[in-house]
């Protein structure tokens, strides 16, 4: 079973239909919405600021969310998808976009709707990637920008395979 854990009165909220690998941390003021899945060795720590998931969110393996004290937030729209090994702090992700393995997106950044975070990248405080946008490097630029309809498409492909990977293992405990 995940680590979930009460800090200053804060107890996480999880949503319907939503996986927790066993060795998953969330602390504090995380509210997690529906059918998300949050993978092995990722830490979800609400403990100094809020971090709120929409629905559909797949937050992969040995990822890292945390916050600034009393300065920033993370806020994470739908059908987002976060690649293994990245390191949130106090960000913004907007609807479909997807953060690529290994990146760091930092405070106050907002990552626009449907906009793609290459693999490594980092995205420093206060970048605003622009949606439906390719960034990439340390630290991280504009690329180009890609179709709308194409980048939605990749996106919530991966979304919906999170969703179905995680139903195996759903399916595995009611064995």
């Amino acid at each position: 079973m995940a680590i979930i854990r009460t800090v200053r009165g804060f107890t996480p909220e999880i949503g319907q239909d939503t996986f927790l690998a066993e060795n998953a941390a969330i602390i504090g003021d995380v509210v997690i919405g529906k059918g998300c899945s949050i993978w092995y060795g990722t830490v979800l720590r609400g403990d100094v600021n809020s971090i709120r998931i929409g629905n559909g969110v797949n937050i992969q393996d040995g990822s890292v969310l945390h916050t600034l004290y009393q300065k920033s937030t993370i806020e994470i729209g739908d059908n987002v998808s976060i690649g293994h090994n990245v390191t949130i702090h106090g960000a913004k992700i907007e609807h479909g976009a997807l953060i690529g393995m290994g990146s760091v997106v930092l405070d106050d950044a907002v990552i626009g709707e449907g906009a793609i975070v290459a693999a490594g990248s980092v995205v420093l405080a206060k970048t605003q990637v622009e949606a439906g946008s390719i960034y990439a490097g340390v630290p991280a630029k504009f690329v180009k920008k890609v179709d709308p309809e194409q980048a939605k498409e990749i996106n919530q492909k991966i979304a919906r395979n999170y969703h179905m990977y995680a139903s195996w293992y759903t399916e595995e405990d009611k064995a």
